[in-house]
C-alpha cells in the first residue's frame, strides 16, 4: 500500500472542493442549519418543563451526532460521487492505484470534510445554545467512533452500490440515513418502537449508541458490554462494504461496466 496515491485520492478531493464554492458550502451550511432549528426547538420544549430537566443535551445533542454520522457517509460517497461525475474511472484505474488505496483515499478524504462540518456544530450548540460537553465527558469518545465507524461503512457499501448499478442510482444512497433513522432512536428510546424494529435496532450501531448517551444524560446505568457489541457489528459492516467494494470493482472490470456507465440510465 503507497502513501503517495492515497495522498493523491485526497489531494485530488482537497483541490476539487477548494475550486469550488458551491461544494464547499454544502459541507456545513446543511448542519449549520440543524444545530439552529433544534437548538430553537429544545429552547422551547424547556419552557415546559420543570427545571431540573434540560432538553439541550437530550435532543440537540443526539441531533449533533446524528449530522456527524449523515456528514462521514456523506464524505465517502461524494469523494466517490466526483468520479462518477467526471467520468475519471477509467483514469483512477488505469494507474496502478489499489482499490485499497482508492477507498482509504475516500474514508480520509471524508474525514477532513467532516470535520468542518463537526466544527460549525459545535460552534453553533456551544456558544449559541449553551451545550455543555462535559456533561458527556471521555465517554462521550467510543459513542463517536462507533458512529464513525459505521457511517464508513454505509458510506463504502453506498459508493459499491452506485458503482455496480451506474450513476443514476445515486438517488437510492441519500435516503439511508432517513431509512436508518426510525430504527436507531435517535431522539427516543428504543423500547417505543415495536418488537420487529426493535430487532432490526439489534443490528444497527448507532441504536447502541444513542440508547448509551441517554442513559448517560438521565444519570442511568449502562453497559459498556453493549457499546462493544456495536463497535463490533460496526467494524463488521466495514469488512463487508469493502469486501462488497472489491468484488463490485472486479465484477465492473471484467463486464466492462466501468465505461458503460451513464448518468441518464440505471444498468
Amino acid at each position: 500500500m503507497s502513501v503517495s496515491r492515497i495522498f493523491a485520492i485526497v489531494l485530488r478531493q482537497f483541490y476539487i472542493v477548494r475550486g469550488s464554492f458551491a461544494r464547499l458550502f454544502p459541507l456545513f451550511a446543511w448542519a449549520g442549519i440543524d444545530m439552529i432549528l433544534w437548538g430553537f426547538l429544545t429552547r422551547y420544549l424547556n419552557n415546559f418543563v420543570s427545571s431540573g430537566f434540560n432538553f439541550v443535551p437530550m435532543l440537540l445533542g443526539a441531533v449533533l451526532l446524528w449530522d456527524f454520522f449523515i456528514r462521514i457517509m456523506q464524505g465517502v460517497t461524494m469523494a466517490f460521487f466526483e468520479d462518477v461525475w467526471s467520468n475519471n474511472f477509467i483514469n483512477v484505474f488505469a494507474s496502478p492505484l489499489l482499490i485499497s488505496e482508492y477507498v482509504l483515499g475516500l474514508v480520509i478524504s471524508s474525514i477532513a470534510t467532516s470535520m468542518i462540518g463537526l466544527t460549525v456544530m459545535l460552534f453553533i450548540v456551544v456558544f449559541f445554545f449553551k451545550l455543555s460537553l462535559l456533561i458527556y465527558g471521555i465517554m462521550a469518545v467510543p459513542f463517536i467512533l462507533v458512529l464513525f465507524l459505521f457511517g464508513i461503512s454505509i458510506g463504502v457499501f453506498g459508493s459499491a452500490l452506485v458503482l455496480h448499478l451506474g450513476p443514476a442510482s445515486e438517488w437510492f444512497i441519500w435516503p439511508i440515513p432517513a431509512l436508518i433513522s426510525p430504527f436507531v432512536g435517535v431522539l427516543y428510546p428504543i423500547s417505543t418502537l415495536p418488537h420487529w424494529m426493535q430487532l432490526v435496532a439489534r443490528f444497527l450501531p448507532p441504536s447502541y449508541v444513542f440508547e448509551g448517551l441517554r442513559a448517560i444524560v438521565l444519570g442511568k446505568e449502562f453497559s459498556g458490554i453493549t457499546l462493544v457489541w456495536g463497535g463490533c457489528l460496526a467494524v463488521l459492516y466495514i469488512f463487508l462494504a469493502y469486501m462488497f467494494f472489491v468484488k463490485i470493482y472486479k465484477h465492473s472490470l471484467h463486464t466492462g461496466l466501468l465505461v458503460r456507465h451513464s448518468a441518464e440510465t440505471l444498468n
